[in-house]
């Protein structure tokens, strides 16, 4: 089974050795999924993808791999997003992300967004995604390090940060908190940083890992390849 994984931002900092054999590709992009298939793909695992200054995979690419047959995962960021709007068609969602989505615990996109640096960088994140800030939050609050109030407090505020602003610092001067008490906590969050986008992630490269190295199932229906995908599978074969 030929696999590979589009990620960026959710793997930063993740060892290499974690990522040993993977075949990983940038963030998933409009036309990417079409290229991967036409390069014979038969299992494609969706984490990061591009929006806002690049389009972003096409719903359409999607199904005509399900329908080709390639098995296509999603987890974390645009992955989980995409496999939600996907999963009537076999798209299949992995980790927490996913299933806050899925059961309707979160309804809007910008839960997951980020700035992060270019590909030379690594994809270093520049801000936090807020399903990360509510994460380390409620794990901060169940180890006793905040009280319910601050948690409450912070994560208001987190939520009320458009996501090209949403950093610990701006969250903690929004929630009111200045002083030795602003530093108390800035270290704290620090330290306890964790991101349920990166163990999302993760969970769908084990998941791949394990897969069977045998050919997947044809779904069952039809795909409808409208003038717009012809046009794009066009534009791709002309690049090609």
């Amino acid at each position: 089974m030929t696999s590979l994984v589009f990620a960026g931002p959710s793997l930063y900092r993740v060892a290499p050795e974690r990522l040993a054999g993977i075949d990983l590709r940038p963030p998933v992009g409009k036309g990417d999924l079409l290229a991967a298939i036409r390069a014979g793909a038969t299992a494609i695992g969706i984490i990061d993808g591009t929006f806002e200054y690049g389009a972003s995979v096409w719903h359409k690419e999607i199904l005509f791999a399900i329908r080709q047959g390639v098995a296509v995962f999603g987890a974390a960021s645009m992955g989980a997003l995409r496999a939600v709007e996907c999963s009537d068609f076999g798209m299949i969602g992995i980790g927490r992300v996913f299933a806050d989505y899925a059961t309707g615990r979160r309804r809007s996109d910008g839960d997951v967004a980020m700035v992060h640096a270019p590909a030379p960088l690594g994809y270093k994140p520049l801000t936090e995604t807020l399903v990360d800030m509510d994460e380390t939050l409620a794990r901060l609050l169940t180890a006793g390090k905040i009280d319910a109030d601050m948690a409450h407090r912070l994560g208001k505020a987190a939520s009320a940060r458009h996501f090209k602003d949403r950093t610990w610092p701006q969250v903690l001067t929004a929630a009111g908190i200045e002083g030795a008490e602003e530093d108390e906590l800035s270290a704290l969050l620090r330290a306890n940083r964790v991101s349920i986008k990166t163990e999302d992630a993760l969970a769908l490269i084990d998941h791949m890992r394990a897969l069977p190295a045998v050919a997947t199932t044809r779904a069952a229906f039809d795909f409808n390849e409208t003038l717009f995908f012809q046009e794009m599978a066009a534009a791709f074969d002309r690049r090609s």
